[in-house]
């Protein structure tokens, strides 16, 4: 199969191969620090592995999972917050039809999120509709503890035991948690839920292959197989390649790293298909706890075009230079429009009879790649063959080895991401929780 490449000929006004040189001794110190666990964050490195390491008797229970559930659930509410949800979410919306949710005759449930806010209007809504539908709940927290998820699953919690009474509601909730502690695991233990658990070397962020993504990706019926797959031939690329310049994750790394360095602070991830949107979320998440901390780190940012060229495309136009840009570019769709001839013509727009969507889409693409690069903007192209589970699975990988890497070159841990705690001493402070009134 096609995997997924770089394309850098946008980038020949700002990175040069002497740029390219100069750097590429700390990106194989890095990728080498990175496979040998000698550096900062070393106990969560079990991702690195994960794909080829995963056990077929965990995919088989995933399965099984699906199997027993699919057929009588119309929803899946998946409760999880950041990295218990983002990559999960990221598949699912990448592969499924914008208009999912009106498709009545699904074999699969449709999936629903909670835990990723505290809007009480959110969940008034969620409750209304679950009111109303067969569903099922997955729960996803190595402590159970996370104000958000547990707020969400107190309340699901207690909707779905009054819905269907306690033992059949123990048997629509998954949880998915730490294998031997934390507040979710004495739940499901003493409530009898089945569960799958996170493994203790395996971030948040990086958790999408693990069942905390397996089981919802699959539960929404895509093919799980075929994303590990994918994952796997990307980590043998991307573990096996030592050249800079045919290691996609190594010159992804090497180029963001450049370019910060000549004072691009903002990386912008960008999309010319709108399934692709919380592909951008994840990264996101990815980058951002990766790399932002002890001051420094590209901030991620993204926009969805040619929705955005309309609103932020003049900034990034004639704005200050102090981005970049990485283009998630697909080459082929899943289905074929064209456009229709009129005989009219108002909307002068009969030139484009006969030619398909894509082929509109892929020179709204060009077009403006050449005209932020005239712009000053310097603009990475990563190629993407089209949308399917293999090729996600391979961009997962792609992406995780690559910031993995390119956080050692930044010298930074990229596996904590102490920052996040700050807000919620303050809250529990706020909310008057025991033991913060002094802090």
């Amino acid at each position: 199969m096609k995997t997924i490449g770089l394309n850098t000929e946008h980038l020949q006004h700002f990175i040069g191969n002497t740029d390219i040189a100069a750097i590429e001794n700390e990106v194989i110190s890095a990728k080498k620090t990175l496979l040998d666990g000698s550096g900062k964050g070393n106990d969560f490195l079990g991702w690195v592995n994960l794909p080829a390491e995963i056990s077929q008797d965990e995919i088989n229970n995933i399965k099984k999972d699906v199997e027993r559930l699919a057929d009588k659930v119309r929803l899946f509410v998946v409760v999880g917050i950041g990295g218990s949800y983002l990559g999960a979410r990221a598949v699912i919306e990448a592969l499924q039809s914008e208009f999912a949710m009106q498709d009545t005759g699904r074999k699969f449930p449709y999936i629903v999120y909670a835990g990723h806010t505290l809007s009480e209007d959110y969940y008034c809504q969620l409750m209304q509709v679950l009111d109303k539908q067969d569903y099922a709940v997955a729960v996803i927290s190595k402590s159970g503890t996370t104000t958000e998820p547990a707020v969400a699953f107190r309340l699901i919690k207690s909707h779905i035991e009054k819905k269907y009474g306690k033992a059949e509601a123990a048997k629509r909730i998954i949880a998915i948690t730490d294998a031997r502690r934390g507040a979710l695991h004495d739940i499901a233990v003493q409530e009898g839920y089945q569960m799958y658990v996170i493994p203790d070397n395996v971030g948040g962020r990086f958790s999408v292959l693990t069942p905390v993504g397996l089981l919802p990706i699959a539960m929404s019926g895509y093919d799980i197989d075929k994303l590990l797959q994918g994952a796997c031939d990307m980590r043998e690329e991307c573990i096996r390649n030592d050249k800079v310049e045919e290691n996609p994750a190594l010159l992804y790394a090497a180029i963001r790293n450049l370019l910060y360095r000549k004072g691009r602070k903002v990386e912008i991830l960008e999309n010319f298909v709108p399934q692709l949107k919380y592909i951008s979320e994840w990264w996101k998440q990815l980058y951002g706890e990766s790399e932002g901390k002890e001051g420094k780190g590209i901030l991620p940012h993204s926009l969805s075009f040619t929705t955005d060229l309309h609103s932020m495309g003049q900034y990034v136009q004639e704005g200050e230079r102090l981005m970049f840009e990485t283009v998630l570019s697909v080459e082929r769709p899943q289905q074929r429009i064209e456009i229709p001839s009129d005989e009219k013509n108002l909307d002068g727009i009969n030139y484009l009879v006969g030619k398909t969507l894509t082929e509109i889409n892929h020179n709204a693409e060009l077009g403006t790649i050449l005209a932020h690069c005239d712009g000053g903007v310097p603009v990475l192209r990563i190629l993407i063959p089209e949308v399917n589970e293999y090729v996600l699975g391979q961009l997962i990988y792609f992406f995780e080895f690559a910031c993995g890497v390119s956080g050692y070159v930044l010298q930074v841990n990229p596996f904590d991401q102490p920052g996040v705690e700050a807000y919620k001493k303050n809250m529990f402070r706020l909310l008057g929780k025991p033991g913060y009134a002094d802090k």
